[in-house]
């Protein structure tokens, strides 16, 4: 059975696409959550479980083969199951998945430094930093693309739900916790990623969770 490693469901966008992933994948999984930056954390990351990942979660443990990083996790599991259960089967389309997921995973900094993931909260909207406007907008415009090319009838970035949609979903969380500026067309996508139902199940679980990071609780635009 596999064995996956996350952090707090309400904050760690990384653990949310490994956990998706997982789900996505239909294998039987044992999932353990441990509280990030809590009095044990430097010294649980030590431990041999995390040692290949140097304490990064979310980490797989697949028998006796480890993989980290989310979207390393989300290609082992589609060599594991069929690679059409996660990525289109057309190949204009797959590339394009494929590129969206790459630049998703290194890209949109400006995004993720001032709007950290919070499952949990609503915040007043705050007109966003030019970066992250511009980062928006590079955003909604992947979404636009793939939608018009590949979407079709379905209500994901291209179709079904896949790889793409895994990790677009933690900036989804972003856009409605902040109250981001999102172009009509971006809604029914948003809503779709929202009423998926391994969404509803991670966010039920973290708004259980009574562990609290301060740093992550902070308004956009709080004095430090």
């Amino acid at each position: 059975m596999l064995k996956l490693i996350i952090g707090n469901k309400a904050y760690s966008s990384w653990s949310l696409r490994g956990w998706l992933a997982v789900r996505q994948s239909g294998l039987p999984y044992e999932e353990i959550t441990v509280p990030l930056y809590d009095e044990a954390w430097d010294r649980r990351r030590e431990g041999a479980e995390f040692a290949p990942s140097s304490g990064k979660v979310p980490i797989l443990w697949d028998g006796e083969t480890v993989v980290w990083d989310s979207l390393a996790i989300v290609d082992w599991l589609a060599d594991r199951v069929g690679r059409e259960r996660f990525w289109p089967e057309d190949p204009a389309a797959r590339g394009m998945a494929r590129s969206m997921a790459a630049e998703m995973h290194s890209s949109f900094a400006a995004l993720r430094r001032e709007h950290s993931m919070n499952i949990r909260r609503r915040y007043a909207p705050v007109p966003p930093s030019e970066a992250v406007q511009a980062d928006l907008a590079r955003l909604f415009e992947l979404w636009a693309q793939a939608r018009a090319r590949f979407g079709g009838d379905g209500d994901f970035l291209f179709g079904a739900f896949g790889a793409a949609d895994i990790m677009f979903a933690p900036v989804c969380t972003r856009l409605v916790t902040y109250g981001l500026p999102t172009p009509r067309f971006a809604l029914p996508y948003l809503q779709a990623v929202f009423e998926h139902p391994f969404l509803q199940d991670w966010i039920a679980d973290a708004q259980a969770e009574d562990w609290v990071i301060e740093k992550f609780e902070a308004a956009p635009g709080a004095a430090a």
